[in-house]
């Protein structure tokens, strides 16, 4: 018969804590630098929310002498005359909202094209270079864009694309309107197409990494089943990914309703109602930049903070019901996929 021997200085389980003996003691776990962590968290999401209030409080303090004098009707009153004290925000809301529209309509589908390209079509030496080349764009000072929109594109515009259109458009009655004016290279067209350009990097980028976290068992039984490049896109990575699409969408329109300078030179800064894309016009950004360092006090400074508090509201609005449409989209996200 085989016998079991133990291994010298080894011992059995029943032997290394014989009954009656004194257990190890148990590990003192420290909570006060949880505690501390915790608070310090807490603390910067409540000094956040109380730096928002007090921005949002100080511009309404500042605005109420033109918000007493003329009201809900400053939304609605087109004429800014500093002279005569007579103040309305209609053709700055119009200008800043135009613009964003016209970026948004241009960017979003280029920033698909991109994203779409880097992350399905792209041969391998191209896509980092390439998807580098793009984000180096979002660092490019607004001004510069400003600077080249006015002394470059501003002429490029005028040549090959508004003297053609007013040229076949100019007898129509409805579209003739929208290219109308004098060829000059501003106007909210000009300005819709360099905000564009500036928000493409943010918007490409996002979509690209919303895009390659797509599982790819989801993409490759598509293919598998015959599908094309682009159903695989529309019908697989865009119902799985559709949340993170909007929030890039959503980003580019916070950056394009806030930027200042590059708007500033190329929309005209007239502060005037026109159906015309190439006529000047204005925004609250290019106002608030032109005219704030020279506004006396009283109504005319007052007029501009109020400005101020509506691009604020403008901004809060189109954030809070971008956060709402993606929580309504999370909640069924991934399902057609």
């Amino acid at each position: 018969m085989p016998t079991t021997t133990t291994p010298p200085n080894t011992l059995r389980p029943e032997q290394a804590h014989p009954q009656g003996s004194a257990q190890p003691p148990e590990r003192k776990i420290n909570k006060v630098p949880d505690l501390v962590f915790g608070v310090l968290a807490q603390g910067a999401a409540v000094l956040t929310l109380v730096v928002l209030a007090g921005i949002m409080v100080s511009l309404l303090i500042s605005a109420w002498p033109a918000i007493k004098a003329f009201g809900l009707g400053f939304l609605f009153d087109a004429e800014w005359d500093p002279v005569m004290e007579q103040f309305g925000g209609l053709s700055m809301i119009y200008g800043t909202l135009a613009t964003s529209f016209i970026a948004l309509l241009i960017a979003v589908p280029v920033s698909f094209g991109i994203a779409l390209f880097l992350t399905e079509l792209s041969p391998p030496w191209l896509k980092r270079p390439l998807g580098t080349a793009i984000e180096l764009l979002a660092a490019v000072p607004s001004i510069v864009y400003g600077m080249w929109g006015l002394m470059v594109f501003g002429p490029i515009l005028v040549e090959y694309f508004q003297k053609p259109l007013q040229a076949v458009f100019g007898g129509v009655p409805l579209l003739g309107a929208l290219f109308d004016g004098v060829p000059m290279g501003i106007g909210l067209l000009p300005a819709g197409v360099i905000l564009a350009i500036m928000i493409i990097p943010y918007i490409a980028s996002v979509m690209r990494d919303v895009f390659e976290v797509t599982p790819a068992l989801l993409k490759e039984s598509a293919y598998g089943l015959g599908s094309t490049t682009w159903e695989v896109m529309w019908k697989v990575v865009l119902p799985y990914t559709k949340a993170g699409v909007v929030g890039g969408i959503m980003l580019g329109l916070g950056r394009a309703l806030g930027e200042t300078m590059a708007v500033t030179f190329v929309i005209g800064n007239v502060a005037q109602l026109s159906a015309s894309l190439f006529d000047p016009s204005s925004s609250i950004t290019a106002t608030l930049a032109n005219e704030f360092a020279e506004a006396a006090e009283g109504l005319h400074q007052a007029s501009l903070f109020y400005l101020g508090a509506l691009l604020f509201f403008i901004t809060f609005v189109v954030l809070a019901l971008s956060k709402l449409m993606l929580l309504h989209l999370q909640k069924n996200e991934g399902k057609k996929a």
